[in-house]
């Protein structure tokens, strides 16, 4: 990696701001002064000092988000607010991107990375991962339903789900009103207001729970974010 590109990503700054601190003699590569951000160092082995403190490189970055209402899952755009909006400039710097998308209306668990991989293989078909929400419906949710949604229901399009696990929370008889969770394995576009759409019925507000192995920390309050803890890497292994 290029010095200049790697102080800029650890932090220090644009390239112009960085081409200042190689001018002025701050910036030393195994203990020598660099004076070119074109040269090429090694991250991972490398020893790279800025005015005497140690720079640590990160490579990837992992940030779970509570992803609110209004503001879209993508990384820029000209006319909504996005997920990447809603980060410090600092956690910019790794260029981060969310992992599948959250329709703007819905709010949830969103993971934030710049790990291609993982999040390849959470959003693989293949991978077969398990999406966990809650959800409020209009209409009374009946076994019926449940049945439908065990069997597989079918979108407008022609697509036929697999099977997903409904559970009614709670009924309201009065507002004619459901309080539901339902785990399904695809990820097609508006696919759980679709599914309950197949079944006469019409989703009016929708959060996601969990993504596999990861569960939205119910301390994280809607809009907040924070890196994943050591725990959470662990029970990501799988998908890296």
């Amino acid at each position: 990696m290029r010095l200049d590109k790697f102080l800029a990503h650890t932090g220090y700054g644009t390239r112009k701001t960085v081409k200042e601190l190689l001018k002025s003699k701050q910036v030393e590569v195994n203990g020598k002064f660099a004076k070119d951000g074109k040269v090429h160092i090694e991250p991972e082995s490398d020893q790279v000092q800025v005015a005497g403190e140690k720079v640590h490189y990160q490579e990837f970055i992992y940030l779970m988000l509570h992803k609110p209402q209004g503001v879209i899952s993508a990384t820029e755009d000209k006319l909504h607010k996005t997920v990447i909006d809603l980060l410090h400039s600092q956690d910019r710097l790794l260029d981060p991107f969310p992992v599948g998308r959250l329709d703007k209306d819905t709010e949830g668990l969103l993971l934030l990375t710049n790990d291609g991989v993982l999040a390849h293989n959470l959003l693989s078909p293949k991978k077969e991962v398990d999406k966990c929400y809650e959800a409020v419906i209009q209409g009374i949710v009946d076994k019926k339903d449940i049945q439908a949604f065990d069997e597989g229901v079918t979108l407008d399009d022609g697509f036929v789900c697999r099977s997903a696990a409904l559970t009614v929370l709670s009924t309201n008889a009065e507002s004619q009103t459901s309080t539901i969770q339902v785990v399904i394995h695809e990820g097609k576009f508006h696919q759980v207001k679709r599914m309950f759409e197949a079944v006469d019925k019409k989703v009016t507000y929708l959060k996601r729970l969990s993504m596999g192995p990861l569960t939205l920390d119910k301390d994280l309050k809607i809009g907040h974010y924070r890196p994943l803890t050591e725990a959470e890497m662990k029970v990501m292994e799988d998908y890296r």
